[in-house]
């Protein structure tokens, strides 16, 4: 992983997540270096990321909620030639691998909804080597502290994150970062 995104990572404890055109808007006028793609479509996922990285901004896009693109490795592929942009985020193993070989930043979501699927975060992430995992609901400090115990993985902490507790409970619990689309948040 740069080493350089690393850094900025672990000194931006909020990161904006847009899901559409008036959280681009609002993020674009936010000092908040990095930005999770949670939109767009085959045809703008291109201008979207070029807005941001113009803005000097980190650009993670989440894949799987491009519309038009495939789950398949050449979406990576796609995504890297066109956008430039400096990561992906996906459930799927496979395209996790191929951002890796692309060099892109990848970081593989999981929803921990239960006991099973907490199980299956050290088998996926021994299995895939992500450069970072995100953790939803962000809202489980203790459950957020025996993942950082188990992984030397980076965590981020996303989805249903309303307030600056949240978001210290979660720093605390040992995330490195953040996620969210509440735009109250991102100015806190």
């Amino acid at each position: 992983m740069d080493r350089r995104i690393l850094e900025t990572f672990e000194d931006c404890p909020v990161i904006a997540a847009i899901k559409d055109e008036e959280g681009l808007r609002k993020c674009l006028e936010s000092d908040i270096p990095i930005v999770f793609v949670l939109y767009g479509d085959i045809c703008n996922i291109h201008d979207i990321v070029g807005r941001l990285k113009q803005a000097g901004k980190i650009v993670i896009i989440h894949l799987d909620l491009v519309t038009g693109l495939s789950s398949k490795e050449i979406a990576v592929t796609y995504l890297h030639a066109v956008t430039h942009g400096d990561g992906i985020i996906s459930t799927k193993p496979g395209i996790i691998r191929k951002a890796k070989e692309e060099g892109m930043l990848a970081i593989m979501r999981f929803f921990v909804i239960d006991s099973i699927a907490f199980e299956s975060i050290q088998k996926q992430v021994e299995n895939v080597h992500p450069d970072m995992i995100e953790i939803l609901p962000g809202l489980m400090p203790k459950v957020i502290k025996k993942i950082c115990g188990k992984s030397h993985i980076p965590v981020i902490a996303g989805g249903l994150i309303t307030d600056k507790e949240d978001i210290m409970a979660a720093l605390g619990a040992g995330a490195i970062s953040i996620s969210t689309t509440n735009q109250k948040v991102w100015f806190m």
